[in-house]
């Protein structure tokens, strides 16, 4: 060999394990982010996402999560290339090659490598993200919106996760290689890096923080709202999860130094305890991603179970198997229709009732939003007039609901949900009714309110407060009822189609509208600013798709047609086509981070074995049995898999627990979402038992690099 080139190229090619190792975590971060990225803004889910939305930003959230777990791994991997590489580096410096000349070398080599990785994980995420997805649609369901489409745009993440590597790698070399100690650099790669002494409180008060940062993170960004008026912006709400993120460091410190099983077991595992504290920081850092992605993947893997749970709950527990309600000025099928329709698919009626309300005009409190320098605030301004409300006369509600109310006169109830949990779905309470019409008003007090599920978001009137205000509205202002039973609902699916399609069709264009389209709102907004947001026009300039009744079977339509039908036998039946693309985005998601967490836990232990291969090598002269040998190791594994397993699964299931003990009025866990929390236990179980699965292998894998693969395992 006569040039330097040649001897570094000898040289790399003697260690191809390093240069295999740093090109597989980058390759597979890079791949990670882009396969998200192009999800998260493909046509296909942002069109079912709304904007600002809470599922939006769930996906958001996940998708950083998944961005700083990638970014501290592929640190990791470059900080240990470069370790590793640090020896023949110095030997070089020691034997009269300029740093220059290293310099340029390490240049070309790692150009080769981060372009090359970075690319072909660029290049592999769309066919990995369209693969996943097409599986899902040949096993699961398939509709006419599951066609995913790309964005180029997409690709702007994954340039920017790739420039962040390439940077990072180009720095750590070349600072690598600017230390002048030569001594120093020739033994970086024996160093370790230990923690110090952690005293035990560390335990109980990372639990503490861990608490305070959840409970901060979740309910401050609702008392900036409700109680300061203010719209902090996302950076701000993510602060106060700050504690909670500082306790889990200090907890799994506390785990990785001290453990939990007090001084006897710590004296019993010495020599693993002990080599896991000489590489504490590295250990504790990929335990925190870990965890991080980890309780992201669950997050992510509760929703189709929480979704289907509640979803199935509520639907199975109406009291009619069929309701719909139209406008009066529609001209709309009739009850001989709909027994021809019945008789035509074998389908026989039982119960019958039909019910008229009155759309009327009601007052409420206005949000005035101002932007300032620290975001954006609002004022609550009291309007008489301000949206409007279905009301209905008390002989209809017990008509239909069988309940025997008798209101006081001048007094208003709002109809909640049977359970208490959707609240807020309502309206709340109002004090001032005007028929839009004659301009009539009338001053009620809100009484206290009535459940039924299906009548959710109406309200209830005395018969002669009815009478009165309701006198002289059109049919425009005015809502008939529709609801009735069948003998057997489970075979009435052709019929509910049929009838579903039929109602659509006997709908004017004037109807086709979201469901927040308010009547009273439009009229305000058109005379105050000329435009209204739910009207198509300012829905296209928005880029906000609107209600078309050629689609009928989108989740779009099925989700927000103000008018759409309660069927029970056709919710049920197609509840996992109508939620198709919620449901694929959140597996997707969730196979994702828990793919991360899997190959992440897999490279910390590897690399845990192959430093500390000559440790057991000196152990077994030494005279330790294999037994112990093995003992020793599936500490240390077990200690890298099993802490962030426990401690993530617990602390998302805790904080999943808390959203849904919080998310109604008043605050509590309703008997739909019990059902779905049930189900999330059975998810944990199941991955649970992937992820030991997973340990063992990779358990394996570790003794056959640590102690002699020729020599079977303990059982």
């Amino acid at each position: 060999m006569r040039h330097f080139s040649e001897v570094y190229r000898h040289l790399r090619r003697k260690n191809w394990r390093q240069y295999a190792l740093l090109a597989g975590c980058t390759f597979f971060s890079v791949l990670l982010i882009t396969a998200y990225a192009c999800m998260m803004r493909s046509p296909t889910v942002l069109t079912i996402l709304p904007e600002g939305g809470d599922s939006r930003k769930q996906v958001m959230m996940v998708f950083v999560l998944a961005v700083l777990g990638c970014a501290v791994f592929t640190t990791y991997a470059s900080g240990l290339f470069f370790r590793q590489k640090s020896r023949e580096i110095g030997t070089f410096l020691a034997l009269g090659a300029t740093r220059h000349q290293l310099k340029t070398e390490l240049s070309k080599e790692l150009a080769l490598l981060s372009l090359g990785s970075c690319a072909a994980g660029a290049l592999l995420g769309v066919p990995l993200s369209w693969g996943i997805w097409q599986i899902f649609r040949t096993m699961i369901v398939d509709t006419e919106e599951m066609v995913l489409r790309f964005d180029a745009q997409a690709y702007l993440f994954a340039l920017a996760f790739s420039v962040f590597v390439i940077l990072m790698l180009f720095l750590m070399g070349w600072r690598s290689i600017r230390r002048t100690n030569i001594i120093d650099i020739v033994q970086e790669s024996h160093k370790s890096e230990p923690i110090r002494a952690v005293p035990r409180w560390y335990g109980p008060v990372g639990v503490l923080l861990i608490a305070l940062g959840g409970f901060l993170g979740y309910f401050m960004p609702s008392f900036f709202v409700k109680v300061l008026h203010w719209y902090a912006p996302s950076v701000v709400d993510a602060l106060f999860y700050l504690p909670a993120l500082i306790g889990l460091y200090i907890l799994l410190l506390h785990t990785v130094v001290n453990g939990w099983g007090g001084k006897k077991k710590q004296y019993r595992d010495l020599i693993s305890t002990s080599m896991m504290k000489f590489q504490g920081r590295q250990t504790v850092r990929n335990m925190l991603v870990m965890t991080v992605l980890l309780a992201g993947a669950y997050f992510a893997s509760f929703y189709a179970p929480m979704m289907l749970s509640s979803s199935g709950t509520s639907v199975a527990s109406r009291p009619y198997d069929y309701l719909y309600h139209y406008r009066c000025d529609q001209d709309m099928i009739g009850q001989n229709d709909v027994a021809q329709l019945a008789q035509k698919h074998n389908v026989d009626i039982t119960t019958w009732v039909t019910a008229t309300g009155s759309i009327l005009g009601t007052d409420g409190m206005e949000h005035i939003e101002t932007e300032s320098s620290i975001g954006v605030t609002y004022t609550e301004e009291y309007r008489e007039l301000l949206q409007s409300a279905t009301f209905l006369p008390e002989r209809a509600y017990n008509a239909i609901t069988g309940q025997k109310i008798d209101l006081a006169p001048g007094t208003c109830a709002n109809v909640l949900d049977d359970d208490g949990g959707s609240s807020y779905l309502s309206g709340g309470d109002v004090t001032h009714l005007t028929n839009m019409v004659t301009g009539k008003t009338l001053d009620v007090t809100p009484a206290e309110p009535l459940s039924y599920t299906m009548l959710l978001g109406c309200y209830v009137l005395d018969d002669r407060d009815y009478e009165a205000i309701s006198a002289g509205l059109t049919g425009q202002w005015q809502e008939d009822y529709v609801l009735f039973n069948v003998t057997d609902v489970e075979a009435s699916f052709p019929f509910a189609k049929a009838l579903f399609y039929d109602i659509v069709d006997h709908s004017g264009p004037e109807v086709e509208v979201f469901d927040a389209w308010d009547p009273v709102a439009r009229q305000i907004a058109i005379e105050e600013t000329g435009s209204y947001f739910c009207d198509p026009e300012s829905l296209e300039e928005s880029g906000t798709s609107s209600i078309d009744y050629d689609k009928p079977d989108s989740t779009e339509f099925r989700t927000s047609w103000k008018y759409m039908p309660q069927f029970k036998i056709l919710d049920e039946t197609e509840l996992v086509k109508t939620m198709a693309v919620f449901l694929m985005l959140f597996i997707f998601i969730a196979i994702v981070c828990f793919a991360a967490v899997i190959v992440i836990s897999f490279t910390r232990c590897m690399t845990i074995g192959m430093t500390n291969a000559r440790v057991y090598d000196d152990l077994r002269h030494l005279g330790a049995p294999r037994s112990y040998l093995y003992r020793s190791v599936k500490g240390q594994v077990s200690r890298v898999f099993r802490v962030p397993i426990l401690v993530g699964t617990i602390l998302i299931y805790a904080f999943y627990t808390l959203i849904m003990y919080s998310n109604g009025e008043p605050m509590g866990i309703t008997p739909s979402e019990a059902s779905g929390m049930i189900t999330c236990l059975g998810v944990i179980a199941v991955v649970s038992l992937l992820l030991y699965l997973v340990y063992r292998l990779t358990l394996k894998k570790v003794c056959s690099v640590t102690i002699d693969s020729k020599t079977a395992f303990p059982h």
